[in-house]
């Protein structure tokens, strides 16, 4: 499985960015998909995640209510919706899908797409 981010860039506080994930490749072993971010000087960090299952959906505290999470089956797209956006939202965003072997899961990562929000 492949996976490429696109969406990042520069945007004012308050402002909104949409990121999207494309996954390809053996997708049907894709059992989740989710946004992790890393921050200069920080750990990476799960932002949310999205079940291919049930669409089950999990969101980072400091990113509830304003960041949503969806799915296009069809596309084997995530996407992730960002509003009202804060520089501590700044960071390198990538995209993360868990994907089921003969022998347990595998975790795949996409290459990250910079955001960058200006106070």
């Amino acid at each position: 499985v492949q996976l490429v981010e696109s969406g990042g860039g520069l945007v004012q506080a308050g402002g909104s960015l949409r990121l999207s994930c494309a996954a390809s490749g053996r997708t049907a072993s894709i059992n989740a998909m989710g946004w992790y971010r890393q921050a200069p000087g920080k750990q990476r960090e799960l932002v949310a995640i999205i079940t291919n299952g049930g669409g089950s959906t999990n969101y980072a505290d400091s990113v509830k209510g304003r960041f949503t999470v969806s799915r296009d089956n069809a596309k084997n797209t995530i996407n992730l919706q960002m509003n009202s956006l804060k520089p501590e939202d700044t960071a390198v965003y990538y995209c993360n899908a868990v994907t089921i072997t003969t022998t347990g899961y595998l975790e795949l990562w996409g290459q990250g797409t910079l955001v960058t929000v200006s106070s």
